[in-house]
């Protein structure tokens, strides 16, 4: 059995020990807004619900393992001692995804992963539209445990409004847990699907993807691609060349010519397969 001493390791390899085996998580998709009103959204792990009366929910932005820098959130949090945490299902997920990548402070992710801001009625961070399930918060308190890289920065917040959808409810009017189809976090680029297992999204990349705001509108307005797919797409740090697409369709002369509905099908097809580079040279071909 190998056994470690957590002070004689680095604190990157622990994490990735502690991340593998405390698994599934689920996610808290925490929306906050800065003292002047930009809004933020991220996504974290390091969560739960810890009571009922009141009702409590605890999340961690941690500090960066990497560099030791806090997060927006936790920045966010102390200005305004607000935010709305939602949860994340399968239908989302790609975009979850996207929005954890490091923009810039001031960027609003909502807008890069293709999300819509829902106006709160309790408080002012936003909610994110598409997920089933949202808590306004207060926060209560934060607890700091730590202030090298790796330190958790606990989150105490207190829910004074949830908003569910009706469509995830079962006829009792309980949560189904089919129909809301959750989604956690696990070790690397592993997560479950409650209902199915596991499955696997590349980590986001260390430079930034492009983000939905930057994709075409004929690519942005399809009624075939769905918000994962745009998801995926987005979280590319450049596009293809013309060269190498034009090198593409003349491997596949079965695309050129084609509507651009059957090229948002075959890209979606590529898609499925985590081949995001193919799917792009499906829909630039011609373009």
């Amino acid at each position: 059995m190998l056994t470690i001493n957590p002070k004689e390791i680095p604190t990157g390899k622990l994490h990735q020990y502690l991340l593998g085996a405390i698994a599934p998580r689920p996610i808290a998709f925490a929306s906050t807004i800065d003292k002047d009103g930009n809004p933020n959204l991220s996504p974290f792990s390091f969560f739960n619900v810890f009571g009922a009366n009141p009702p409590i929910l605890i999340f961690s932005p941690a500090r960066s393992v990497r560099n030791n820098t806090t997060k927006h959130t936790l920045d966010n949090a102390e200005e305004t001692k607000e935010v709305v945490v939602n949860v994340v299902n399968y239908d989302i997920v790609q975009q979850m995804s996207l929005s954890s990548t490091m923009y810039p402070k001031g960027v609003n992710e909502f807008v890069k992963s293709g999300l819509t801001m829902l106006a709160s009625e309790e408080v002012k961070p936003f909610r994110v539209k598409e997920s089933p399930v949202q808590f306004e918060c207060k926060v209560n308190d934060i607890i700091y445990t730590g202030k090298e890289g790796g330190a958790g920065n606990l989150i105490v917040c207190e829910v004074v409004k949830m908003h569910i959808k009706e469509e995830v409810l079962n006829e009792e009017g309980q949560i189904d847990q089919y129909k809301i189809d959750l989604v956690s976090r696990a070790g690397g680029s592993f997560y479950s699907r409650a209902r199915d297992g596991f499955f696997e999204i590349p980590k986001p990349l260390s430079t930034l993807g492009i983000g939905v705001d930057q994709l075409p509108n004929e690519i942005k307005n399809s009624s075939i691609l769905t918000g994962n797919n745009l998801g995926m797409l987005a979280n590319i740090e450049k596009l293809p060349t013309s060269e190498v697409v034009n090198n593409f369709s003349e491997q596949h002369p079965e695309y050129v010519g084609i509507s651009a509905e059957k090229k948002h099908t075959f890209a979606q097809l590529y898609l499925a397969k985590n081949d995001v580079e193919s799917a792009w040279k499906v829909l630039l071909i011609n373009r």
